[in-house]
């Protein structure tokens, strides 16, 4: 049985499932990763808003909790995710 299988019976739109599963392929050992919303967009052919809407819907879910990142000439980077394993 899969480990996601909580995903497909919650009641969230493909685009959130497509997302939270992409997140949690790429996390490490604490649920963490840092793609960019346009390299996640690239890598499973959605829309840049398509994956800002999905990123919503997974922390309106409580799913994942996000933290944007600062370089260190203080500009912003990616969000870091950490996504919440069920």
């Amino acid at each position: 049985m899969s480990r996601l299988i909580f995903l497909y019976q919650m009641d969230l739109p493909h685009r959130a499932v497509a997302v939270y599963t992409y997140l949690h392929d790429r996390a490490n050992k604490d649920g963490e990763c840092w793609p960019s919303v346009n390299k996640i967009a690239g890598d499973i052919k959605l829309s840049p808003a398509t994956v800002r809407r999905a990123i919503k819907d997974l922390k309106k879910a409580g799913l994942i909790e996000t933290k944007q990142r600062y370089r260190e000439q203080g500009g912003k980077s990616s969000l870091l995710f950490k996504i919440k394993m069920l």
